[in-house]
């Protein structure tokens, strides 16, 4: 190689590997500034009775929402029971047992719906939960929900399952046990981490996700009434609040901002750690 040709690849490698860093660091000025705004505004108004004291009419000083947080907490769990055992058994079939023409169209699907809109999500919800039932409620905002965990628990735990070394599913059925109980045995626990973590990432869009339950929770101030009621949580009451004409509202909004993203940080730090335990 000529010395020429040397010094304009080494040149090309420093502008590709700078144009690269200024990428990463645009992308963590951006987080760095949504998180330092969202904290500037809203940490100022987070203060015991704002999590323990209910929503208070327009006019009453105070408030807070502390049903919003039961709401969305419950959501996530009713959603979690509803979508993990079908997107990890769907994950287990793509990965242990699918044909490849079954395969690929499974994993097409699965694309699909991971990229449709929430809200067209929010419309199927109403459609085949709530005007059945004739009711808004937390089973409806809980079904929406897990529509759209289900693809990404699925995908994420067919890739963490082919990672997962053959030697150990040679091993597991050297051993003459059946090809399900190695996967049951030996082949998910060795992919746990990767699943546990495709689980939080759904657990924490999940937890923000407001066009679904417009149409499905419809909002509640009175707490959990039960699976077939109306139910509130915290990205619905931050819609309503941000959209609102008085100060005290839009304060709360910004507070409540601040806990979902508080909420969905204790949420990954918790899980990585009982994943972290679970492999110790």
């Amino acid at each position: 190689m000529s010395q020429q040709g040397y010094l304009r690849r080494k040149w090309l490698n420093r502008v590709m590997s700078g144009l690269n860093s200024a990428a990463a660091g645009l992308a963590i000025l951006v987080l760095a500034l949504i998180l330092g705004y969202t904290l500037a505004h809203g940490i100022a108004f987070l203060n015991l009775d704002f999590l323990t004291q209910a929503a208070r009419p327009v006019g009453e000083a105070g408030g807070g929402m502390r049903n919003e947080i039961f709401g969305t907490l419950i959501l996530i769990v009713l959603a979690s029971v509803l979508a993990i055992p079908i997107g990890l058994m769907a994950g287990i079939f793509l990965a242990e047992f699918a044909s490849p023409k079954i395969a690929y169209a499974v994993r097409f699907v699965a694309d699909i719906l991971t990229g449709v809109p929430s809200i067209v999500v929010g419309v199927f919800a109403y459609a085949i939960v709530v005007r059945p039932m004739h009711s808004y409620s937390a089973l409806s905002a809980g079904v929406a929900l897990a529509i759209i965990m289900v693809p990404v628990v699925a995908r994420t735990a067919e890739e963490s399952l082919r990672l997962v070394p053959n030697s150990m599913r040679e091993a597991a059925l050297a051993l003459g046990i059946t090809r399900s109980r190695a996967v049951v045995g030996v082949i998910v626990p060795g992919a746990l981490t990767g699943i546990v973590t495709g689980v939080m990432l759904t657990v924490a869009r999940i937890a923000g996700e407001t066009a679904p339950l417009i149409f499905t929770a419809l909002g509640s101030q009175f707490g959990f009434q039960g699976l077939t009621k109306p139910i509130g949580a915290i990205p619905l009451q931050i819609f309503r609040y941000a959209m609102s004409p008085y100060p005290d509202w839009q304060q709360q909004a910004w507070a409540g901002a601040f806990l979902l993203i508080l909420l969905v940080l204790g949420i990954n730090i918790l899980v990585r750690r009982l994943s972290n335990r679970k492999q110790n």
